[in-house]
C-alpha cells in the first residue's frame, strides 16, 4: 500500500498559519505524536513505532523501529542482519533501522486524528487569544451580564470569556442577579476548566473606586490630579487621597464637582457607597488630621520611625473621630499607611496627669 498522502491537509495548515499564525510545524508535529499514540491504541504495538510526515506533501509514513541482530527471533522489535543489509548496506548488528509500514485503514485514522488535532489548536489559539486580550486589561474596569448569582459565586458574560466575582469580591450589601448589567474590577485573569481563560472580577477592591474616579474625573485621567491612597469598608465608605501638583487646581473640589455631580456618579454606581475625597500633604499630621475627617482635631503628635500617630481631639468629636465600629478611624489608618492612637482632650489630660505623678514618684 502506498503511504497516506494529503496535499489538501498541508495547504489547510498553511492557510492556518497565515490567518492564525500557528506555525504549520507546530501542528504537524502534534499531528504526528497523536498519530503515534492513535497507532499504538488502535494496533496494540509496542513503543518501536515512529511517524513522520512529510512537511511538503503530507505523505504520512509509519515506522517500526527494530534492532539489527544475527537471526531474529522477535519479528516485531528485531531484523536480521542479511534483511537490514537490503535496506542499507552499510547497516551492522546492533544498529537501529526503520523499516515502513502501512497498516490496513491507518488513512482514515490519519484524518480523523489530523482533524481533531487541528480543532484541538484552534482553540487553544482562539484562549490564548483572548486570554492575551484581557490580560493587558488587568487593572481595567469591564461591563458584564450577570449569568449565575448565589451566595458562592457570580459568574458574568463578558463577551469572549466568563467573569468570576467570589465572595470576597462581591459588596456585602448588594444582591445580583441574574441578567443584570454590572462593571466590576479585573484583577486577575487565569486557566479555568479545560484551559479555558476567565476573569477575575471584584467589586471590592480599592482600585475599583480609584478607576471610577478616573472614569468621571478628567483631571485625573489626564494626570493633573493624582490618586495617592485609597481605603475601603466595601458598600459602606471609601475615603481617597488626592493631590494635584498645579496650586490652580482644587483636586478635591475637582473631584466632588458642582453640587457634588460628579462624585454622585461613582456612588451610584457604588449603590451609595458613601465617599471621602481628602487632599494628600507631605506632611503627616495635615495628612492625618484630613484623613480623620469629619471630625475636628486639636493635635498630631508624630513618631517618624515608628509610623505612630497620637491623635487628639475635642471631647464631642471622640466617637466621630473614631467612627461606628471604628470606621472612621481604621479608613484613615489604611489610608495614610499610619498607626494612629485617638484619645480625647480629657483623657489625653488623665494620661499627662498619671504620667506627672509617676514622675514626681521617682
Amino acid at each position: 500500500m502506498k503511504a497516506i498522502d494529503n496535499k489538501e491537509l498541508i495547504l489547510a495548515l498553511e492557510e492556518l498559519e497565515k490567518e492564525k499564525g500557528i506555525k504549520k510545524e507546530e501542528i504537524l508535529e502534534s499531528i504526528r505524536t497523536a498519530l503515534i499514540t492513535a497507532y499504538k491504541r488502535n494496533f496494540d504495538a509496542l513503543d518501536n513505532v515512529d511517524v513522520k510526515i512529510d512537511e511538503q506533501t503530507g505523505a504520512t509514513h509509519v515506522f517500526s523501529v527494530k534492532e539489527i541482530v544475527e537471526d531474529a527471533r522477535d519479528e516485531v522489535l528485531e531484523i536480521s542482519l542479511k534483511e537490514a543489509k537490503k535496506i542499507n548496506k552499510d547497516l551492522e548488528i546492533g544498529d537501529n533501522v526503520e523499516v515502513e509500514i502501512v497498516p490496513r485503514d491507518f488513512g482514515r485514522i490519519a484524518a480523523q486524528t489530523a482533524k481533531q488535532v487541528i480543532i484541538q489548536k484552534l482553540r487553544e489559539t482562539e484562549r490564548n487569544i483572548v486570554y492575551n486580550e484581557y490580560n493587558e486589561r488587568k487593572g481595567e474596569i469591564v461591563t458584564g451580564l450577570v449569568q449565575k448569582a448565589d451566595k458562592h459565586i457570580v459568574v458574568l458574560d463578558l463577551g469572549k470569556l466568563e467573569g468570576i466575582m467570589l465572595p470576597k469580591d462581591q459588596i456585602p450589601t448588594e444582591h445580583y442577579k441574574v441578567n443584570d448589567k454590572i462593571k466590576g474590577y479585573v484583577v486577575d485573569v487565569e486557566r479555568g476548566e479545560k484551559g479555558a481563560p476567565q476573569a477575575i472580577i471584584s467589586r471590592t477592591h480599592p482600585d475599583f473606586v480609584r478607576k471610577l474616579l478616573e472614569f468621571e474625573i478628567p483631571e485625573i485621567y489626564e494626570g493633573l490630579i493624582e490618586i495617592k491612597s485609597v481605603s475601603r469598608d466595601p458598600g459602606s465608605r471609601s475615603k481617597v487621597a488626592v493631590y494635584s501638583p498645579n496650586e490652580n487646581i482644587d483636586p478635591v473640589g475637582s473631584c466632588v464637582g458642582q453640587r457634588g455631580v460628579r462624585i454622585q456618579n461613582v456612588i451610584n454606581e457604588l449603590h451609595g457607597e458613601k465617599i471621602d475625597i481628602i487632599e494628600w500633604n507631605a506632611d503627616p499630621s495635615i495628612f492625618i488630621s484630613s484623613a480623620l475627617l469629619p471630625a475636628q482635631i486639636m493635635a498630631v503628635d508624630i513618631k517618624e520611625e515608628e509610623k505612630f500617630a497620637q491623635v487628639i481631639v475635642p471631647d464631642n468629636q471622640l466617637s466621630l473621630a473614631i467612627g461606628k465600629a471604628g470606621q472612621n478611624a481604621r479608613l484613615a489608618a489604611k489610608l495614610t499607611n499610619w498607626k494612629i492612637d485617638i484619645k480625647s482632650e480629657s483623657q489625653f489630660r488623665e494620661m499627662l496627669s498619671k504620667k506627672e505623678e509617676e514622675d514626681n514618684k521617682e
